[in-house]
């Protein structure tokens, strides 16, 4: 029998850290050879070090595609960490787990139910898959112009009228960090014997301490995909794809990211992965009531500021859904700016750089990274923005007078996103555009939910959105003209 791992170890790192020390001459990829190769600037900027350790799969390294080393347990750590059955190690960012979850699920034609709030990626996924949309919308907040998550009786709706569906989807937590009752959703769901898939990508963290909200594998998901950068301690793109229980064929996961991953991987992201998982194993508790203590205090701080509020689930009637407490989602809207307004003023003015601005709000990210000094600064910043604009909250504001509901926008799909992708496209101005099939993906970024999509009848509400958003200084990603005065509809 062979030992059992410990939490401690951290296999990948340690095999590139001592792949690193060795002294051999390389006649392999990359070309910078263990950084010799490397331009000056990049060495001045960022010492050498780092690029001793951008190697290529030498025999002690392992495969990502066909681990059977230390990669493969390095995963296996992972996985016992995170309360999984197996895990994959994601170089491509949690966007291609969605992807591959989507594509082990469903084929062409295949029905998936998913919320209508989705990323980006989850559209890219029904491209490669070719499978059908069913959306269904998520709760949603005509006041603070905010999306929550889906619940139990949307999905059954979706379910009773769609029985063939492959799989259901839902996003837990939601930028906003709202989280679904995930639980209900997943037994809804496997009483039609089909997986549910989560996009967890905000939620990385939630396992490693009780006053988060249930991790989605806790809740009897069965694929989760967690963005491991973007709340814990790994590099940019550093992700994780989680499976548990025998709803998803593990070999069509393993297929499906052989298709969308690189087959020269970064080790140094996969390392990166490695040692957070055992950083967050071993100190998660202590590191994240440190978190949670800041975001709490940053709360009550900026609670009291005249003309702002944080948004608080507590003072709202929606049973069964959570909050993560240390997504910081602050309404600027009562000192009469924008949040992208206010956004841009913090960050060129005061130095402090959000998560994401919408309409109304700022979102900021609170992680194990934060510092109290970091608080400091940001109570600081907007306290000084409330003061400035004080003089706006005397004026009572229109309720009436609010943001399109995006949600409320009439898309209809006439052709699989798939089809409309691949269809024959002609570019048309935008005024002219109504009625036509869409056939790229516009949304505002961040966070990334498209507002029109490859297969769906462009409406003058949609454009009227994008449009606002563009007049409150955000900005749209994914179509080809950012400015918006033309879209690719599909040929007729």
């Amino acid at each position: 029998m062979t030992n059992p791992l410990s939490q401690a170890e951290t296999p990948l790192l340690t095999a590139l850290w001592k792949c690193t020390q060795e002294n051999h001459t390389p006649f392999y990829t990359p070309g910078h050879k263990r950084g010799m190769g490397i331009s000056q600037k990049l060495v001045d900027a960022f010492g050498k070090k780092v690029f001793a350790a951008d190697l290529a799969e030498l025999t002690e390294l392992d495969n990502l595609l066909a681990p059977e080393g230390v990669i493969a347990k390095a995963q296996q750590l992972a996985a016992e960490a995170f309360g999984a059955a197996r895990t994959w190690f994601l170089v491509n960012g949690s966007t291609c787990g969605i992807e591959a979850a989507i594509l082990a699920t469903c084929g062409t034609g295949d029905k998936i139910i998913l919320p209508r709030n989705v990323h980006s990626s989850a559209i890219a996924g029904l491209i490669l898959s070719g499978a059908m949309p069913i959306f269904v919308n998520p709760e949603y907040d005509p006041i603070l112009d905010i999306a929550h998550s889906i619940t139990p009786e949307t999905v059954a709706a979706a379910l009773e009228k769609h029985p063939d569906a492959k799989a259901v989807f839902m996003v837990y937590p939601t930028y906003y960090g709202i989280c679904g009752d995930v639980e209900a959703i997943a037994n809804i769901t496997h009483s039609y014997n089909i997986p549910l898939l989560v996009d967890e990508a905000h939620g990385a963290h939630f396992a490693f301490h009780p006053e988060f909200p249930m991790p989605a594998l806790t809740a009897g998901a069965d694929i989760c995909v967690q963005s491991i950068h973007k709340t814990l301690g790994a590099m940019t793109q550093a992700s994780m794809l989680h499976l548990q229980g025998n709803r998803v064929n593990c070999d069509r996961i393993t297929s499906s990211l052989q298709l969308l991953q690189s087959t020269s991987p970064s080790y140094i992201l996969m390392a990166s992965l490695d040692a957070a998982r055992s950083q967050v194993a071993l100190q998660g508790k202590e590191l994240l009531s440190q978190t949670l203590h800041l975001a709490s205090e940053a709360c009550k701080r900026i609670s009291e500021i005249p003309g702002l509020s944080v948004l608080d689930l507590s003072n709202f009637n929606y049973l069964n859904f959570t909050q993560d407490r240390t997504r910081l989602t602050i309404r600027v809207s009562e000192l009469g700016l924008t949040g992208f307004q206010a956004d841009e003023i913090l960050e060129t003015e005061f130095g402090i750089r959000s998560e994401f601005a919408s309409p109304q709000h700022v979102t900021f990210i609170i992680s194990l990274g934060n510092t109290s000094s970091d608080i400091e600064n940001l109570v600081r910043g907007l306290i000084k923005l409330a003061q400035r604009y004080e003089n706006n909250c005397l004026f009572p504001k229109n309720e009436e007078e609010k943001y399109i509901n995006i949600f409320k926008i009439a898309n209809k799909s006439v052709m699989s996103p798939r089809e409309a992708f691949f269809a024959a496209t002609e570019t048309l101005e935008i005024e002219k555009a109504c009625g036509s099939i869409c056939a790229e993906i516009i949304c505002p970024y961040p966070p990334g939910i498209p507002v029109l999509m490859p297969g769906e009848i462009i409406t003058q509400d949609a454009i009227n959105y994008l449009q606002q958003i563009l007049a409150s200084g955000g900005f749209i990603t994914g179509c080809s003209d950012t400015h918006l005065q033309t879209l690719k509809v599909v040929s007729i």
